[in-house]
């Protein structure tokens, strides 16, 4: 058994999407969430700066001896992870390809639609993923910046997020898709109005839950265990490097709870 915690990297609050994904499906595991809130959104800056942003991350869990690293992040993971993997010393696992091998499976006419920021958009790598996959399907990529700040500011079931979305999504559904990817950690909150936007036939792949799926996979088929079922309870924490008290008020929005464990990190490059 490995007690070491599992690492989560996001630039925001966005990637608690994942760790209550992760938290739910690995209940005997250890998080450490590390949000970038000094510094978001990455999905506006240059590849250079994000590719920058996410080594310094991965000192910051490499100090805080973590068994993995799970790259909660839709931009860094589209520009950064070999970075990461590189810098992280342990297995890094990013949201992307996840996803889009689920997408890719669950497809019935080949026809699937990307929506996440313009940055994971401009980059492609849900395209890339996908045709990695199965090169005869068909993607149709839609950046989607407006959908972030609905989501942290609960704004997730309202007029103004339905008119959104529909104006977003209208471009791929004529189209034709079938299957749409949530390209974005944030996008999960917004899953209702973006599944009635969408209609009955379309399949909504939330990339949440494909990595959880992928994490209990590699803990378990290479060197790096599981913690025991016999382990004390896990013990969460949550690091930020700027803005604690919003950052917790935002939480309790993506988690239903209080954070019993938030501190401000700074996190730099060597």
């Amino acid at each position: 058994m490995d007690r070491r915690p599992v690492g989560v990297f996001d630039s925001g609050v966005g990637g608690l999407t994942v760790f209550k994904e992760l938290e739910a499906s690995l209940p005997h595991e250890s998080l450490l969430y590390l949000g970038d809130t000094a510094r978001v959104p990455y999905g506006i800056r240059s590849p250079e700066t994000v590719v920058r942003y996410s080594i310094e991350a991965a000192h910051f869990f490499r100090s805080h001896d973590v068994k993995m690293v799970v790259v909660a992040c839709n931009t860094a993971s589209s520009v950064a992870l070999a970075d990461l993997e590189r810098e992280a010393g342990v297995p890094v696992l990013g949201v992307i390809e996840p996803g889009a091998r689920q997408a890719a499976a669950r497809t019935r006419t080949g026809k699937i639609g990307v929506i996440g920021t313009r940055a994971t958009i401009r980059s492609s790598a849900y395209t890339r993923a996908i045709h990695a996959a199965n090169p005869d399907l068909d993607v149709l990529a839609q950046p989607c910046p407006l959908f972030v700040p609905l989501a942290e500011e609960g704004w997730t079931d309202n007029r103004v997020a339905r008119e959104t979305a529909e104006t977003y999504l209208r471009p791929l559904l004529e189209a034709g898709i079938d299957t749409l990817v949530l390209g974005c950690t944030h996008y999960p909150l917004l899953k209702k109005v973006i599944g009635d936007v969408a209609g009955d036939g379309v399949d909504l792949v939330d990339s949440a839950e494909a990595v959880s799926a992928e994490v209990r996979k590699v803990l378990t088929t290479t060197k790096i265990l599981l913690a025991s079922r016999d382990d004390a309870v896990p013990r969460h924490r949550f690091y930020v490097t700027d803005g604690p008290e919003p950052f917790h008020d935002a939480a309790k929005r993506f988690l239903g709870r209080s954070l019993d464990h938030l501190e401000l990190a700074e996190i730099a490059g060597e």
